[in-house]
């Protein structure tokens, strides 16, 4: 009988012993599994008045107005929602570039509501905005440029995005900075550039590139895998895919792609979208 005993209390301590070395195990992970910057720390610990920053996937934001989602280093793209006539309530994305605290955004989210939102999460977590860059003269682009202006944050726009903003009557209280067919910005000390590529969607369609993660935000003339072709009300859809392919040859090595709506992926919606208008 005291074998016995003896023998169970040698095997419950041997039990606990490997239950604590389990648990230091993963105190060590978790200690150990910190973000790769400070400001996603940052993130991690904010919780905001009009929703919860979660960690989840990749979402770091969430309210029924828009969704952040962090899609690299330094790369993250806003969701907000636009409703219209044709599509009902549509997701519109952007994309945020971040770097030393300054930010970029191509895009402003559909509204002034989301706008709001947006500015005031990044002030949260001390961004500094240094630009909003409207990729093309449709409201999913331009919604919130007021807000921003608000705020005193430069807005850019092409030359030709701003002559069909006023073809369309649009007015802002603040003229837009234009630009011919490229913008280069800084974000800290990394660049940031804007450029034109040709007809799509819309006659002046331009794109977003941030080499140093390799990720273009496309607009609205890229499209979602799956995706259909949506509304070609302004398109030129002879010209779409002939854009895209110089736009494929001139970032071969892109690995974020974000479309103007749907899940962003990689260069192979570059593809997509030139068979879809082929």
């Amino acid at each position: 009988m005291g074998d016995t005993t003896q023998i169970m209390t040698t095997r419950t301590n041997s039990l606990k012993g490997i239950l604590t070395i389990y648990i230091l195990a993963g105190l060590l992970l978790i200690s150990f599994k910190e973000p790769s910057n400070k400001q996603i720390q940052a993130i991690g610990k904010t919780i905001s008045k009009t929703g919860s920053v979660l960690n989840e996937d990749s979402i770091v934001y969430k309210t029924n107005n828009l969704i952040i989602r962090r899609l690299s280093n330094h790369v993250y793209e806003h969701i907000s929602f636009l409703s219209t006539n044709d599509f009902g309530k549509v997701d519109c994305n952007g994309m945020l570039v971040i770097n030393e605290n300054e930010a970029i955004i191509f895009d402003t989210p559909a509204n002034d509501e989301s706008s709001e939102e947006l500015i005031k999460y990044a002030n949260k977590l001390t961004w500094s905005i240094k630009a909003v860059i409207a990729t093309h003269f449709h409201e999913d682009c331009v919604g919130g440029l007021e807000t921003f202006n608000k705020y005193k944050i430069p807005c850019y726009a092409s030359n030709q995005t701003i002559e069909l903003l006023k073809n369309k009557d649009r007015k802002f209280s603040k003229i837009l900075i234009g630009f011919d067919n490229a913008l280069t910005l800084h974000a800290g000390n990394k660049k940031v550039y804007a450029a034109y590529f040709g007809e799509g969607h819309t006659k002046d369609n331009i794109i977003g590139y941030f080499p140093e993660d390799k990720a273009v935000f496309g607009g609205c003339l890229i499209k979602a895998a799956g995706a259909k072709k949506g509304n070609l009300e302004d398109a030129n859809v002879i010209a779409w895919p002939e854009t895209v392919s110089k736009l494929r040859q001139k970032y071969p090595q892109a690995q974020i792609v974000i479309p103007g709506h749907g899940k962003p992926g990689g260069a192979e919606l570059f593809d997509y979208t030139i068979k879809l208008f082929e």
